[in-house]
């Protein structure tokens, strides 16, 4: 087991705080839908979709640590951006997992141009947050 450790410490070096970054986002996001009656209608309406795209940034950059916070919000926007559109196309087989519980969280159910606004917001808030509070490593 010891000749693993140099390379777990190498592998979880600078990710720790990017995996703490998503499961704090993804708890953010599910209290946001969970609690949504209790929340202002701003904040119900916003913020569960911008909170998704935020911890599809931070999952971004805990795989691709050594890569660009600028890499990760194009790839995080680019992704997100994908999953909304694929709500235009309604198959059996797709809307059969969006009729879950976990492939509504992750696929969503309809296309909505707001959406795209909402990830976009989200992802520039969470890189702002990774950019000037993080500040982890040289990228």
């Amino acid at each position: 087991m010891k000749a693993f450790d140099p390379l777990m410490q190498l592998f979880f070096k600078g990710r720790l705080i990017y995996f703490i970054a998503v499961i704090l986002t993804m708890v953010a996001g599910l209290a946001s839908r969970h609690f949504g009656a209790l929340l202002p209608d701003f904040v119900r309406e916003h913020f569960g979709d911008a909170l998704w795209a935020g911890m599809i940034y931070f999952g971004v950059r805990m795989v691709w640590i050594n890569h660009s916070r600028e890499l990760a919000l194009v790839v995080s926007l680019v992704f997100s951006w994908a999953v909304e559109c694929s709500q235009m196309i309604q198959t059996p087989g797709l809307n059969e997992v969006r009729s879950t519980v976990l492939g509504a969280l992750i696929l969503g159910h309809g296309f909505l141009v707001m959406d795209l606004l909402r990830y976009a917001v989200g992802i520039l808030c969470v890189y702002g947050i990774d950019r000037y509070f993080l500040r982890n490593k040289k990228a």
